[in-house]
């Protein structure tokens, strides 16, 4: 995946680094700071289920490409670019989870600014965002960066609890985009 979308990007002191075995244990100490979300999330990333998810997220299975979120040096979270439609055209991003401390902090959004931003530099012409339609945070959160609600995806996927989801897509298109490229 040569498109120059997979590369360390910052602002302030917010990072996204490429994901490497050595965000392993501050990943894990963040994701254990919310043991209710990972009901809302298609896997889990507490206890027993976080090694082997994250072997998942290092080798990219299924097509993504995972960022360790930090401030100030401290893993605070992850965030992804998911494969979505024809190469260089439509992305994805996804898999995001920022710890409870951030969340209604404006953190989330600079995260998102960031990628969203740097996907149409890089010449992607769509941005798209998947949510469990039980997230109505998360839903909330896309509908304010200006994203478009497409729709629903009925029984989109099964969760690792067991739960039928519905997944509400979102997208935000180039010329949508206000921010400088």
């Amino acid at each position: 995946m040569s498109d120059g979308l997979y590369v360390p990007l910052h602002d302030g002191d917010l990072s996204l680094a490429l994901l490497t075995e050595a965000h392993r244990e501050g990943l894990r100490v963040a994701c254990m700071q919310d043991d209710a979300i990972w009901d809302l999330y298609p896997v889990s990333y507490q206890g027993e289920a976080f090694d082997p998810q994250f072997e998942a997220l290092l080798t990219g299975a299924p097509k993504r490409r995972v960022y360790a979120i930090l401030q100030n040096d401290t893993v605070v979270g992850m965030t992804a670019w998911i494969e979505q439609g024809p190469p260089g055209w439509s992305i994805e991003i996804g898999n995001t989870f920022i710890t409870p401390a951030l969340r209604g902090s404006g953190f989330n959004r600079r995260v998102k600014d960031l990628l969203i931003t740097h996907a149409f530099a890089c010449g992607f012409e769509r941005v798209g965002f998947k949510v469990d339609l039980r997230n109505t945070r998360s839903q909330a959160a896309v509908t304010k960066l200006g994203a478009t609600r497409e729709g629903v995806l009925r029984h989109e996927r099964q969760t690792w609890t067991g739960h039928v989801r519905d997944t509400v897509s979102f997208s935000l298109l180039r010329d949508e985009w206000p921010k400088p490229l």
